[in-house]
């Protein structure tokens, strides 16, 4: 059994690396779940995620997937080998080893998936605002450069992420924001007579430009927009309802 996924142009066709953003679509999970819902913490059965895990690993191929206790921090792990899952504390990962498939986890955050071709590292961020905000791209690529990664070499593809129509903030986020970077406040909406409004995907793509990267892709997909075809926390929290996690991947052959 497989699932579907959608892929980045800048990153297809690399050899020895593939890559793939997954949706609701396939899976075994039931109702507000229903689909590929590849997380344990949001109340999901665990016997379904563990099956959902497991068609997401046959479909890329890559063996077990390396997935992290996300936290918005703006901690990196640079793995050598296998991890169990949610062993380690980060919001991003890196490797130079073949056969680790990176993974993150996301329902409305940016998910970005990172390669070098030449030097073979890739790498796999989760990017909420706070974790952007506070150096989680840099720290990425950072920790790809130490592998052997030149920034200038590095690809860079922005999953399935809430947009900023259906990204309401309030006035102290805005000000939390520009307190760390008091430059940003282009990344905001405000509609007539609304609340702020934050363009999480525009930012990270700004960070991504600013570190120098040599290829940059967004998919463009909104999680919110899309119910049917992303889970989306925001979405469900509107609802009164729960939502799962979908989960984007990379690794090398």
């Amino acid at each position: 059994m497989s699932a579907p996924f959608e892929t980045a142009g800048n990153l297809a066709g690399l050899p020895g690396i593939r890559h793939g953003f997954f949706g609701r679509a396939g899976g075994v999970s039931a109702g507000d779940f229903a689909g590929l819902n590849v997380s344990l913490a949001v109340g999901d059965d665990p016997a379904s995620v563990a099956a959902n895990r497991d068609i997401i690993a046959g479909t890329m191929g890559l063996g077990p997937l390396m997935i992290l206790r996300q936290t918005h921090s703006t901690r990196v792990e640079t793995l050598a080998g296998p991890i169990a899952p949610s062993s380690l504390d980060a919001d991003a990962m890196v490797t130079a080893t073949r056969g680790l498939a990176l993974a993150i986890l996301t329902a409305d955050c940016t998910p970005i998936l990172f390669a070098d071709p030449e030097a073979r590292v890739v790498g796999a961020a989760h990017a909420g605002w706070r974790g952007a905000a506070e150096g989680i791209i840099g720290n990425t690529i950072a920790a790809m450069v130490a592998l052997g990664a030149a920034p200038a070499r590095i690809r860079a593809a922005i999953g399935p992420t809430i947009s900023v129509p259906n990204y309401e903030v309030g006035e102290t986020f805005r000000a939390d924001f520009l307190a760390l970077h008091p430059s940003g406040a282009h990344h905001f909406q405000t509609p007539e007579g609304g609340r702020p409004h934050f363009d999480l995907p525009g930012f990270v793509v700004e960070q991504l430009a600013a570190a120098g990267i040599g290829s940059l892709e967004n998919l463009g997909a909104c999680t919110y927009a899309a119910p049917e075809r992303y889970f989306s926390h925001r979405y469900a929290t509107h609802r009164g309802t729960s939502t799962g996690r979908q989960i984007a991947v990379i690794g090398m052959t």
